[in-house]
């Protein structure tokens, strides 16, 4: 989103972490909800970096609570529409795609099934099935079909890229100071409620190794004590990191292991060995475009639908932007 808001210097952004409201936003106050995106551990680590960038806020009183309160803005853009504020529903909304989905399972196909159930029950596989948003940037032209295929209206989907996914080659350039590794990149499917036999997994890394250096990157939302314990006691030796840039451990690494990370895209785009939960057939027909410029083209997008809002406005001045950045 930060991305993004720099392509619209004549725009006046206001940033927000990913928010819900009615009762999600009661259990979100007495903390039921810190294995998603909308939990305290998140917000904080999202709010630290508008803060360290300098970045305008509109986050809601009382430290959570409904966003967007200032009010006035032309348009808004969102990486997640498993959740749509009420003060949202009569705004006009980019969806932007930020990464790789959940596997469609049951859950998914009683979400397509019975729309009145709440799509966040299925994770991110329903993402663009709400309907609430005028545009949705998506990865790839892989990823449109899929997203056509779950029901989305194909009018609305734009073929953009995506900023985190659009310039792998860049993390080349590191100084993270070991090479020729294997990289595992968990996931956190314990922590949101999904099958995750770790047991088993850290001992198909420990097989793929083979002998060689096995660095372990932990997803953020991760259990660190649990997760360091469990690869101590059944990898020893194994380096585990629970922060640093995934992406530049990637870019040295020989061999990535994967479970349902976005990070398989990166080790694609590199031309790594990559082994993940996703065959390596889907994550190339999926891989995201590699084209440098997808912040400029939903940038573009937005621009097309805020010049069709007021093609003559009454009073001339710069719009403004509300942009949720989980």
């Amino acid at each position: 989103m930060h991305q993004i808001a720099r392509q619209l210097p004549d725009c006046e952004p206001a940033f927000t972490p990913y928010y819900v409201d009615g009762l999600l936003e009661l259990a979100r106050r007495a903390r039921l909800l810190e294995f998603t995106v909308a939990g305290e551990k998140l917000r904080r680590r999202c709010l630290a970096y508008l803060e360290r960038h300098r970045l305008p806020l509109d986050v809601g009183g009382g430290g959570g609570g409904m966003a967007g309160k200032a009010g006035g803005y032309d348009l808004v853009l969102s990486c997640s529409d498993l959740v749509v504020p009420r003060n949202l529903w009569r705004r006009r909304v980019v969806l932007v795609q930020e990464g790789i989905l959940d596997p469609a399972g049951l859950p998914f196909r009683l979400c397509r099934r019975f729309p009145v159930l709440p799509r966040w029950l299925a994770g991110t596989s329903t993402t663009g099935l709400s309907g609430r948003f005028e545009r949705f940037c998506v990865a790839s032209e892989g990823y449109r079909d899929l997203f056509v295929g779950n029901g989305v209206d194909p009018a609305r989907i734009v073929v953009t890229g995506i900023p985190n996914f659009d310039d792998c080659r860049r993390y080349a350039d590191n100084d993270f100071p070991y090479q020729g590794f294997v990289l595992v990149c968990s996931s956190d499917a314990r922590e949101t409620w999904k099958r995750d036999d770790r047991r088993a997994f850290i001992a198909r890394c420990r097989k793929v190794a083979a002998g060689r250096l096995l660095i372990w990157k932990l997803h953020p939302n991760e259990n660190i004590a649990r997760a360091t314990r469990e690869i101590e006691t059944l990898a020893p030796g194994t380096l585990v990191y629970a922060t640093g840039s995934a992406e530049e451990m990637i870019a040295n690494c020989d061999v990535l292991l994967t479970q349902y990370s976005s990070t398989a895209f990166v080790g694609m785009a590199l031309g790594k060995e990559v082994h993940s939960y996703f065959s390596a057939d889907e994550l190339s027909r999926l891989l995201p475009l590699q084209n440098r410029a997808a912040a400029q083209n939903i940038a573009a997008v937005c621009r097309e639908l805020l010049a069709v809002e007021t093609a003559t406005p009454v009073l001339a001045r710069p719009r403004d932007l509300t942009l949720c950045a989980s």
